[in-house]
């Protein structure tokens, strides 16, 4: 899922639960909006992340993991901010339906999702 500076969620992509976050984050790179930052948890600090961000002139905050030698820098004050993405994951997680993943179907549960993103954050807002 990719959110906006207020914590809105701008792309949603479903991959299976042992699919690695690299998969997802390959898919949803290229349709990134126009970003100045990104901000992203230690699962997303790969070299080819870097590389792919750095193409498209976004800075990335993203802290690195501990066994990495070069360790890239990262805004420890802009990292803060990663709150509002936490929260945009636990704001569907109220809908039973979501968190209870009663559609075994990918589409239905990823449309389930859609709908209660637009519900909670879009509409809610208004």
């Amino acid at each position: 899922m990719v959110c906006d500076g207020r914590g809105r969620p701008l792309r949603l992509h479903l991959t299976e639960g042992q699919r690695s976050d690299h998969k997802g984050a390959e898919a949803l790179i290229p349709h990134l909006p126009h970003a100045r930052v990104l901000i992203a948890d230690k699962a997303y600090a790969s070299r080819w992340m870097h590389q792919s961000l750095e193409q498209r002139a976004i800075t990335a905050c993203i802290p690195a993991q501990r066994q990495r030698r070069h360790l890239p820098e990262y805004d420890p004050v802009t990292y803060r901010q990663r709150h509002r993405i936490e929260n945009m994951f636990a704001k569907p997680k109220d809908w039973r339906r979501i968190h209870t993943r009663y559609d075994r179907c990918a589409d239905i549960f990823l449309a389930a999702i859609t709908f209660a993103a637009i519900f909670i954050f879009w509409i809610n807002e208004s």
